[in-house]
């Protein structure tokens, strides 16, 4: 019986399965095609690795993936710090009542567009809080306010991602928490140990698997995306995805496989980072409590 119950389910999927991964793997092979030599719009119709080895030597390239590296890395450590943090003191709360879990999924429900454009309206030179501090003499126009949006150090960007995804580790760690209860904290209490130790010797290791598997999901999701890094990043040097769009918006066609070259490394690298989460998340997870990772 769950032997045919799977396969209906897989019958049942598969026309949308097919679409979707006919799209998806095709659309990803055609720019590996034209990656590597066959582009008729420009004459090219044989193999060649030229625009991956120019890449080599590109040094936008180069300062797009360190910065690329570093505000994942940066908005990722910042997003599962505040998530532990709030996962740990929400703990008990979230145990009586299912009020902590739902607050915390209204900003997974927001896009990250909406998350970008309300800090524009918030942050940005001309944004409320510039005319707030202008309106109370802390600066003397409106354009005295720090560049918080399309700054140097990408403030903007780690700001949009700690928001939207601090709630998602928060969540994927309570949930262990909650699941847990207070069990081995009492065991550990009643040989001795105080607050601190229980929390670096029971709590932080309970929740390892999840906080470290989800930073790791968040890290990857970060380094491929487009849409806060478009509307609050620097136009030079960019994050990785701004720079393979640019370039294959150039009406220099001649560029367009440069930036499909660097769209495939962006992919590979991501999905590099997808494949290394799942494998740490068969290590990490336990048996019974499969569930976590879902």
């Amino acid at each position: 019986m769950i032997h045919y119950s799977r396969i209906r389910v897989a019958l049942l999927l598969a026309p949308a399965l097919i679409v979707i991964g006919g799209l998806f793997i095709g659309g990803l092979l055609l720019a590996l095609v034209q990656s590597l030599g066959y582009f008729a719009a420009i004459g090219e119709n044989a193999f060649t690795l030229k625009h991956y080895a120019a890449l080599i030597f590109d040094k936008e390239f180069h300062r797009s993936l360190f910065l690329t590296f570093a505000l994942s890395s940066i908005a990722t450590a910042i997003s599962a710090a505040l998530g532990l943090i709030f996962a740990v003191s929400l703990r008990d709360v979230a145990s009586r009542s299912r009020f902590a879990s739902v607050l915390l999924q209204i900003p997974l429900a927001m896009p990250h567009l909406v998350i970008g454009v309300v800090l524009i309206n918030l942050i940005a030179s001309s944004g409320l809080v510039a005319r707030l501090a202008f309106a109370l003499g802390i600066i003397n126009t409106p354009a005295d306010f720090p560049a918080l949006t399309a700054d140097t150090y990408g403030f903007g960007i780690i700001a949009a991602y700690v928001i939207k995804e601090t709630p998602f580790i928060t969540l994927m760690t309570l949930a262990v928490l909650v699941r847990t209860r207070d069990e081995y904290e009492l065991v550990a209490r009643t040989l001795g140990a105080n607050r601190w130790q229980r929390l670096r010797y029971v709590t932080l290791p309970l929740v390892a698997p999840a906080a470290v598997s989800s930073a790791l999901l968040v890290f990857a999701f970060i380094f491929g995306a487009f849409e806060i890094p478009f509307l609050l990043g620097r136009t030079y040097p960019a994050m990785l995805s701004v720079v393979a769009q640019r370039r294959f918006l150039s009406t220099d066609l001649s560029e367009r496989p440069d930036a499909i070259a660097v769209a495939v490394c962006l992919a590979l690298i991501s999905s590099l980072l997808v494949y290394l989460y799942m494998r740490l998340a068969r290590v990490l997870i336990r048996h019974d409590n499969p569930t976590v990772f879902l």
